[in-house]
């Protein structure tokens, strides 16, 4: 089986969709584990040669910070804090998400900044590898200290604690301790503290979700231009010239991208009766364009934040310092997935629009394209479905990270909401999925009325289409085709060069 190294590269978005589709193993570097040691063994001899007071490591946390701790009870106080910390309610972190989070956790640690055992990151990449998912909840983390309920979770395992996801059921960790090997971890110091502060949680949501959203990108262009072919419309707004003199780069991918998608396209070639068409479909390059550059941002943003250590204190060996900052505030992961929200919520949009285009009974299609309108409804409901996700879409983007609540008596006195931004970015994300099936629907539905040929490639999409979702004569559960869409959408692979 493949095996990844912790330690030998950077993490990059397409180095983790290989890690999680092809099923890679993980193990440190011995770069690596050197680099964990050491920093134990640091940590270790100053707490011998020092009684100072340093932040977490041998006082109490938050509000609680002047309180100091006895070595004796330095464990005792990092148990604590996971055990104390574990508040998550709400819904549960989808298994996909949490497998994200242990491999960002892991990365994270392996730079010994942390103070960490070496046991303690192994035990969390035997966890990854074994697909031993923590239980985790969706509400907690103010995204700042660090996504501290979450993380606390994800830590649970480690102590003996909490439940677990084996092979799709959930059980007590307890239950799988002996059947592992596995003796719950004795939390030295620091240790708890390394492992609730960080942004992992928030890294992982927008992980998964710049990788959606870089397909979903792609399949906007390709749905779009089929939306165009079944209206007839018109393609010289995709001409290379008209985007030169204006070159945003999403918006010259973007309409590289549907010239490709039109090329040797017999509808195209027609005569058309329209000199100019509505802004959905002449607009597609401007607007999915904006949302690929916004998508790149926001990837640059999180490429960062995943190579980074967002943990507290941060221990430097050769300088000989350890350093209570706020490398675990989410401020840059809130804010650029407020951005990404945006960005996303606007190709559900114009897809739906385009949507409510083509079933208005314009350019010689019938109304709601059905043959007998009227006995049928053929897809008028769709359309509403499409406009009440995109409604709640703009709903969802109202920003998480303009918001702050002072917590910890005042001492963590502002804070990010990045934790909220992620969850409703990961809706924003599953909806656009959901207004664009529906728009592949209608169009696939509309262009069955042209008698001319489109390209190449969109016959081919259309033929796969129709295997999965036949044409609508008359009425039927519109539910299961929608469905079938999605699905059909999920399944479609697409190289990530076309990105």
């Amino acid at each position: 089986m493949s095996i990844y190294k912790i330690g030998e590269q950077m993490l990059s978005l397409s180095v983790i969709a290989k890690i999680i589709t092809e099923g890679k193993q993980l193990a440190l570097s011995t770069k690596a584990k050197k680099k964990i040691k050491d920093c134990r063994d640091y940590l270790d001899k100053k707490m011998e040669q020092s009684d100072a007071p340093i932040y977490g490591i041998n006082t109490g946390f938050g509000a609680l910070c002047n309180h100091k701790i006895t070595n004796k009870d330095l464990g005792k106080l990092q148990k604590n804090l996971v055990l104390s910390h574990a508040c998550g309610t709400g819904d549960k972190v989808p298994d996909k998400i949490v497998k994200i989070m242990l491999l960002l956790k892991a990365h994270s640690l392996s730079y010994g900044h942390s103070g960490v055992q070496l046991e303690t990151v192994e035990r969390l990449i035997e966890m990854f590898n074994k697909n031993i998912l923590p239980v985790i909840f969706q509400q907690g983390s103010l995204g700042a200290s660090g996504d501290l309920a979450p993380l606390a979770h994800l830590s649970l395992p480690l102590l003996g604690e909490g439940r677990v996801v084996v092979d799709g059921k959930e059980v007590a960790t307890k239950s799988i301790m002996k059947s592992n090997g596995w003796k719950a971890i004795e939390l030295q110091s620091k240790e708890g503290l390394a492992l609730l502060n960080g942004t992992q949680f928030m890294g992982a949501y927008g992980v998964w979700s710049l990788l959606k959203a870089q397909k979903l990108s792609y399949m906007a262009d390709m749905i779009g231009a089929i939306s165009l072919e079944a209206f007839d419309g018109r393609s010289e707004c995709f001409d290379e010239l008209i985007h030169l003199v204006r070159p945003h780069k999403g918006q010259l991918k973007s309409a590289e991208n549907i010239r490709d998608f039109l090329k040797g396209s017999e509808i195209q070639e027609g005569e058309k009766e329209h000199v100019q068409d509505p802004y959905s479909f002449r607009c597609m390059p401007q607007v999915h364009g904006a949302s690929k550059d916004v998508i790149t941002h926001v990837k640059d943003v999180f490429t960062t934040e995943i190579n980074s250590v967002t943990d507290n204190p941060t221990i430097f060996i050769s300088e000989d310092k350890i350093i209570s900052g706020g490398n675990f505030h989410g401020q840059p992961l809130a804010m650029a997935m407020d951005y990404l929200a945006i960005g996303l919520a606007e190709l559900g949009s114009i897809s739906e629009r385009r949507t409510y285009q083509l079933i208005s009974g314009q350019r010689g299609l019938p109304a709601f394209l059905v043959a007998k309108p009227g006995l049928n409804s053929g897809m008028m409901i769709p359309q509403y479905t499409a406009a009440s996700i995109a409604s709640q879409n703009k709903q969802l983007c109202t920003p998480a990270s303009v918001d702050s609540i002072v917590s910890s008596n005042g001492q963590e006195d502002h804070v990010s909401m990045g934790a909220n931004a992620a969850t409703k970015l990961y809706i924003v994300v599953e909806n656009i999925e959901r207004i664009l099936a529906i728009e592949l629907l209608n169009a696939t539905q509309g262009i069955a009325f042209r008698n001319t040929k489109s390209s190449d490639f969109i016959e081919n999409i259309l033929d796969i289409y129709r295997d999965e979702v036949a044409f609508l004569d008359s009425d039927r559960l519109l539910h299961d085709d929608i469905q079938k869409s999605i699905t059909f959408l999920q399944n479609l692979s697409v190289d990530e060069e076309l990105f």
